[in-house]
């Protein structure tokens, strides 16, 4: 049974009173075209998606960015930085706090039509203040209509990336999508829900009947796997990362621009994120072993926020109410080490 509560307004009422300038549109095309070029090879850059688990609250995450958009300065040439600011985030049993989307404030009840308005603000905001179109993660394709004039790449959370909808709704988006392996670490499925996506799908959404073109940014993000009795599994590691790339080349034919983007903390870490650096540094080093491994590693997804860890409620400004996260001075001292090594 569904009680209905409050009717949300329709994604064009949403963006028409929260509305992109034409000087900010210009700008996300802009960073959309940069991001792909990375992912296709025609940039020799890298890719760093960074920034807090959980956007849960608008100030903390405007100074990160602030504090992140000076540190892009200085390593813009080498490294493409897309912020995370994931407004979906659940927590992991899916009860309780659902992201900035359903809960603009962590510690009072769901209100989406203030959250909708809240994380539209957050990402113009965000924009204004850094240059930097961000990244999102797609936990409910029906919520993308309202935040896909803000981004600039999607993530497929490894629990959604088997998801026929997930798949379709991926097909039709016009920036780059990177799609988690699922929690199983299955090459094949993961394979699968690439190519579902870059090819033409016809499907209902929004309303309509569409039919998509396919999305050839689509591609592999590996954040590691979790065996039958709960253990993560770490696929950061060279082996497993020239596994996928051997199903990547098996699949020329019917796959356009392979690529991975490593996922520093989640199951590679154990959660653990301190690790994060640490994977980082091995990743870099196979980078300059292998050309191979150099050529379709294209960046990596980390966790970081303003202090580090994590806490069980919203209290210590700047710290995730998620996942735990690094704090900023590691994460500083990270951004250098990779646009050095890059």
């Amino acid at each position: 049974m569904f009680e209905k509560q409050v009717k949300i307004p329709s994604p064009e009422e949403m963006k028409e009173k929260n509305g992109l300038s034409p000087a900010l549109t210009a700008l996300k095309r802009e960073r959309d075209e940069l991001v792909k070029d990375v992912l296709s090879g025609r940039q020799n850059k890298f890719l760093l998606i960074v920034g807090p688990c959980s956007a849960h609250e608008s100030a903390p995450v405007l100074e990160y960015i602030r504090r992140l958009s000076k540190v892009n300065e200085r390593v813009k040439d080498k490294v493409v930085i897309v912020p995370r600011i994931y407004t979906n985030k659940p927590r992991t049993r899916g009860v309780g706090y659902k992201g900035m989307f359903s809960q603009p404030d962590p510690n009072s009840k769901e209100d989406i039509a203030r959250g909708i308005e809240t994380i539209r603000r957050l990402h113009i905001d965000a924009m204004e203040l850094s240059g930097l179109s961000a990244a999102d993660e797609m936990l409910y394709p029906e919520n993308y209509p309202y935040v896909e004039d803000l981004l600039s790449y999607v993530a497929i959370g490894a629990r959604s990336c088997e998801n026929q909808m997930h798949r379709l709704v991926s097909s039709g988006m016009d920036v780059a999508v990177g799609m988690k392996n699922p929690m199983s670490g299955s090459v094949p499925v993961l394979m699968n829900s690439i190519f579902a996506a870059q090819s033409k799908q016809v499907f209902k959404y929004n309303h309509y009947q569409v039919q998509t073109q396919g999305n050839p940014y689509t591609h592999a993000v590996l954040r590691g796997m979790v065996d039958s009795y709960g253990n993560d599994i770490p696929n950061f590691h060279y082996e497993t990362v020239m596994d996928v790339a051997r199903h990547y080349e098996q699949s020329s034919d019917i796959l356009q621009n392979p690529a991975i983007v490593i996922d520093t903390n989640h199951s590679n870490s154990g959660k653990q994120f301190r690790q994060q650096i640490r994977i980082v540094e091995e990743v870099l080093q196979n980078r300059k072993y292998d050309p191979t491994f150099k050529k379709i590693v294209k960046g990596f997804m980390i966790e970081s926020f303003l202090v580090e860890g994590n806490q069980p409620r919203d209290e210590v400004f700047g710290q995730s109410i998620t996942d735990p996260c690094l704090g900023w001075e590691d994460t500083e001292r990270l951004i250098y080490h990779i646009a050095e090594q890059v």
